[in-house]
């Protein structure tokens, strides 16, 4: 038995294995006991996956198919990123529920490298679990027979849920395809304000024309009244004057004839004064002809601000994902660092490899050279025999001397294509990198545009 809060019968491999395929959780068709007896390392995240998806998650929830334990060794690879931030979600998952039925000690060492004992402990576990699970369904299936079905309400839901989703993407699409006609409408609107500025500052000009029309009609209003005041105090004096007899009537009429003069310049000032309050009526009434046409192009100019609104929301999203591009950008440079190194080692290793068979072709003509010499010293002394051994050893020497070139030759080559075939593999995996990317990136351009 193991320290933990839950304790429970350990089973056999073999009840094990016919429990896991009888309940669908197997992770291959045809699962034996050997297989549980010496486990391999993806068998239990297989079968705790087959268990969230068919016990515990709903239709849909699970993951993206089953995973493989060899995903969990390639970390450094960019493109098993994803399968092993999902292995990591799968332990997580698996701990947590382990716990919930007191199983306590369930650790990543189980999860990624497991015992044949620790896979039959937790493998128990499992089992004894589905076990009282079915037996805890099966007394409450005569109360779940007396409640109403709700599987069509639930594909009812999820085809609400298809239909929403597929509006969302339809909006997101009217988003994009509305950006250029925002950005219209958002040169429109500044243009409109230039001209709001314009017209306030018309208005502005109109309203203290208007004030100084109305300070002069207030003015001359003032001036008639004076006038009038004026005209009928000489109009009492005229009376009073012409019912007094005077000796002198030439003076009455002379002073009569002034009297009409003021008044002829009377009226004509009344005459201008009329006709500059008719100016004044008619500028007015402009006035408040323009400030109606201004009132009509704020009430535009707010309805444009909105919709300028929305599309500096729609921007925002753009810029977000600019960033995601930019991010994914520096991986890709950083990726063109990397082969451009490679490539440098590369050329260096040619480089060498150039030395090395320079350095051969040298020795061989000079151990050709040396041959020639000693085949003309041989062919004029082949009666001596010591000098018949003397040349002998050079032969054998020259000919270890091109053995050891071909040699050198032979190990440069080696390196070369090592090094060749490990540019080889750095360019394919940027290449496969970049054909992932490759649909991110339209995406992104598709959006921006």
């Amino acid at each position: 038995m193991m320290e933990s809060g839950f304790v429970f019968p350990i089973l056999s491999p073999v009840v094990i294995a016919e429990q896991l395929s009888q309940y669908g959780i197997a992770p291959v068709a045809n699962l034996r006991p050997e297989n549980i007896a010496n486990p391999q390392p993806d068998l239990l995240p297989g079968v705790l996956a087959r268990f969230f998806d068919s016990f515990v998650d709903a239709p849909g929830d699970g993951e993206d198919g089953l995973l493989r334990f060899s995903d969990l060794e390639v970390l450094d690879n960019p493109e098993h990123h994803a399968e092993a931030i999902r292995a990591l979600h799968l332990y997580i998952k698996s701990q947590a529920f382990l716990d919930s039925i007191k199983f306590k000690d369930f650790t990543l060492a189980d999860f990624t490298r497991p015992t044949p004992d620790r896979v039959v402990v937790v493998l128990s576990a499992l089992v004894n679990f589905l076990l009282y699970r079915e037996e805890k369904v099966t007394l409450l299936q005569p109360i779940v027979s007396e409640t109403p079905d709700y599987h069509e309400r639930t594909l009812e839901l999820k085809a609400r849920i298809a239909q929403l989703q597929k509006e969302i993407t339809d909006h997101e699409l009217a988003v994009q395809m509305e950006e250029p006609m925002a950005q219209q409408l958002e040169a429109d609107v500044n243009a409109l304000q230039q001209k709001v500025q314009v017209y306030n500052k018309q208005q502005l000009t109109l309203r203290a024309k208007a004030a100084a029309i109305n300070d002069k009609k207030e003015e001359i209003h003032r001036k008639i009244t004076q006038a009038d005041f004026e005209l009928t105090k000489h109009a009492q004096e005229n009376s009073r004057l012409m019912s007094k007899l005077v000796k002198s009537p030439e003076k009455v009429k002379r002073v009569l004839e002034e009297k009409k003069s003021a008044r002829a310049k009377l009226k004509e000032s009344e005459k201008i004064a009329m006709q500059n309050d008719q100016e004044k009526s008619a500028a007015l009434e402009i006035r408040n002809k323009a400030h109606e046409k201004l009132t009509k192009q704020h009430s535009k100019i707010q309805h444009v601000h909105e919709q300028l609104v929305a599309a500096k929301t729609v921007e925002k999203e753009v810029k977000a994902r600019k960033a995601k591009l930019n991010d994914e950008s520096v991986s890709v440079m950083s990726f063109d660092a990397l082969i451009v190194d490679w490539q440098g080692k590369v050329h260096e290793m040619e480089e060498r490899l150039k030395g090395k068979v320079e350095e051969r072709n040298q020795i061989t003509a000079d151990e050709n050279q040396k041959l020639g010499a000693l085949s003309s010293e041989i062919e004029g002394k082949l009666c001596l025999e010591l000098r018949e051994k003397k040349v002998e050893a050079m032969i054998a020497k020259a000919w270890c001397l091109c053995r050891e070139a071909a040699s050198v030759k032979t190990a440069s080559m080696a390196e070369q294509q090592k090094s060749r075939a490990e540019f080889d593999n750095i360019v394919k995996e940027y290449n496969a990198y970049m054909d992932s990317f490759n649909p991110f990136l339209e995406q992104v351009e598709e959006a921006v545009r």
